[in-house]
């Protein structure tokens, strides 16, 4: 029997024993009540609540302008909506990088306003204090590493990142830090499938991958990507499942046009 069916709620011991099991972890977001619902009903290990709900459900062109108070909003949301899943959290933009007592702080929010489980935030050495003040008040803390949407800016492009020696080989020294800062899980974002592996190797932790290949111990996309509501994002990585925005302009335009027509409602459908 698989590691995931043996329990009634996943937690972090769980996703070490998957890791060691060689049982692949399915990951994926989720920003409300609705889909949430079906997501862990439909047998997904881990929701993460992403700061990509700045994209794909206020429409900003980046991560950076969402809040603390926004993220903490769509987080309970979803937490209404599990029986199963371990739900993770952003940490957003400006929440925690100035320092570790914020950091602390924010972590603190996240966790006594919503119910979730941990939290996951980006960057490597940089970051560690931060992880250090958050896990050893009790928060469990995933961390990412590779494409750091939060730091786009700096980046300047949404290309695979450590491509180069000198930056694989810090992402290398930053996982193995953020392992012994005590993070429970690492996200590895657009950085070469080789490289990624190796890294999933190394670590006794579990990693995630997005545009990282099939040698991590599990996966992420991003809900709207893979079932289509958002049509324009269509990288390499992303294998679409459904195409809702589709589906759903027909179902639109069918109801329009019954109401129109005098259709909608029949008599079945009227007290």
């Amino acid at each position: 029997m698989s590691v995931n069916k043996e329990v009634k709620r996943v937690t972090t011991h769980t996703l070490q024993k998957m890791k060691l099991a060689g049982e692949k972890i399915a990951m994926l977001t989720a920003y409300d009540y609705s889909f949430a619902r079906i997501i862990d009903q439909a047998g997904v290990d881990v929701i993460l609540v992403g700061d990509s709900a700045s994209n794909v459900m206020a429409g900003h062109e980046t991560t950076l302008p969402i809040t603390l108070d926004q993220m903490i909003y769509h987080a309970s949301s979803v937490i209404r909506g599990i029986e199963r899943c371990f739900v993770v959290v952003d940490l957003p933009f400006g929440s925690y990088q100035s320092n570790s007592e914020i950091a602390l702080a924010s972590a603190v929010r996240i966790m006594k306003e919503t119910g979730a489980h941990a939290i996951k935030l980006e960057g490597g050495e940089e970051v560690l204090d931060s992880i250090r003040k958050i896990v050893s008040a009790g928060i469990p803390v995933m961390g990412h590493l590779g494409l750091t949407p939060q730091s786009i800016y700096k980046f300047g492009t949404y290309e695979v990142r450590a491509r180069e020696e000198k930056e694989a080989d810090k992402l290398r020294a930053d996982a193995r830090l953020l392992q012994e800062a005590g993070s429970f899980a690492l996200v590895l974002e657009k950085i070469p499938a080789a490289l990624a592996a190796e890294v999933s190797r190394e670590l006794t932790i579990p990693t995630i991958g997005i545009g990282a290949g099939n040698g991590c111990d599990g996966q992420v996309l991003v809900m709207h990507d893979m079932l289509g509501i958002n049509t324009e994002f269509k990288p390499r990585f992303l294998r679409q499942y459904l195409n809702i925005a589709e589906q759903a302009t027909k179902a639109v335009q069918h109801y329009v046009g019954d109401v129109k027509s005098g259709d909608f409602p029949n008599q079945k459908e009227q007290y």
